[in-house]
């Protein structure tokens, strides 16, 4: 698989990664076994970043992933991000709290460092700048190589930069979600790489969507606007329209989704997650589609139809 440089700090990873949320959080049950099957089968494929969260089952699912890529751990890169509490996922940055929860993601891994450690999300209690000095203080320990921020907005995102370099942004990007793009300026400026989460807008361009009550109990999707009544017709209809061009490439319609974030700038890496190996071996075959510009055209043209706030 072709490589990607996120910023300018050196962080070298495949163009297509792997989003470990839904082995343990948010999509329903999962199988371990299966999961474990889809991440050795995405590192086979080229795949070298691999994306987890304490907030993934609050430990689970890092010591899945920390499991599934024991074997080849000196050959990839694994991120993960602390930031929330089990208690109402209210956010929590607290300085001790940072500490308690990166010891623990260094455990749950099974590994001596991480290479990519975000801030999950912004906490308006806490100042940036002392959320990256605790998060400076395991870089200079050697426990963490890079320095990232999710869920957050222009403004920290230089704050945290004037403490210590941010190499990565992830935001939720995709077809569907393009709030983010007014980020890029600063990102831009300041050298900072981009990893987008929910590429596929939470399964509405898998190729498999499906009308909320045909979720789990306890399925994120049942929440989300983009499966709203009032929304589903229009947001279909979107992606009848995105089918059909690509089914005229001849590839699935998550590749085009892929292949359009990777199409937008050459520091982007999407992170599909999929418990399903023949799902990851399609996801990963993305970084081999070439869209034309009247491609990309007609995909702006089709996205202007999403309707329903963004999922994040």
């Amino acid at each position: 698989m072709q490589l990607r440089t996120l910023g300018t700090q050196g962080l070298v990873v495949g163009a297509v990664g792997y989003g470990a949320m839904g082995t343990t959080f948010a999509y329903g049950p999962g199988d371990d076994t299966e999961s474990i099957a889809a991440i050795r089968q995405a590192h086979e494929l080229g795949v070298t970043h691999f994306d987890t969260a304490e907030l993934y089952g609050w430990g689970t699912g890092e010591q899945l992933l920390g499991a599934a890529l024991a074997p080849v751990r000196d050959e990839v890169t694994i991120a993960t991000k602390f930031g929330f509490t089990p208690d109402a996922y209210r956010p929590n940055s607290h300085p001790d709290h940072i500490r308690e929860v990166v010891d623990a993601s260094l455990r749950n891994l099974g590994t001596d460092s991480i290479d990519l450690l975000y801030q999950h999300v912004h906490d308006p209690a806490v100042p940036i700048e002392d959320v990256v000095g605790v998060m400076q203080e395991y870089v200079q320990a050697g426990k963490v190589r890079y320095l990232g921020l999710s869920n957050t907005d222009a403004a920290n995102i230089r704050r945290a930069h004037a403490v210590h370099p941010i190499s990565v942004l992830q935001t939720e990007y995709s077809i569907f979600s393009r709030e983010s793009e007014e980020l890029f300026g600063t990102v831009d400026e300041l050298g900072i790489g981009l990893v987008a989460y929910s590429p596929l807008a939470r399964g509405f361009l898998s190729g498999a969507v499906a009308p909320r009550q045909e979720y789990a109990a306890d399925d994120i999707r049942q929440w989300l606007e983009w499966w709203a009544p009032e929304h589903w017709d229009a947001n279909t209809a979107v992606v009848a329209g995105l089918t059909e061009l690509a089914t005229a490439k001849g590839i699935s319609l998550s590749q085009l989704a892929l292949a359009w974030i990777l199409a937008q700038r050459d520091d982007i890496v999407p992170i599909p997650g999929s418990r399903n190996p023949g799902r990851v071996a399609e996801n990963v075959a993305a970084a081999d589609v070439v869209l034309t510009v009247d491609d990309l055209a007609r995909i702006d043209a089709l996205g202007q139809g999403v309707r329903g706030r963004r999922a994040g």
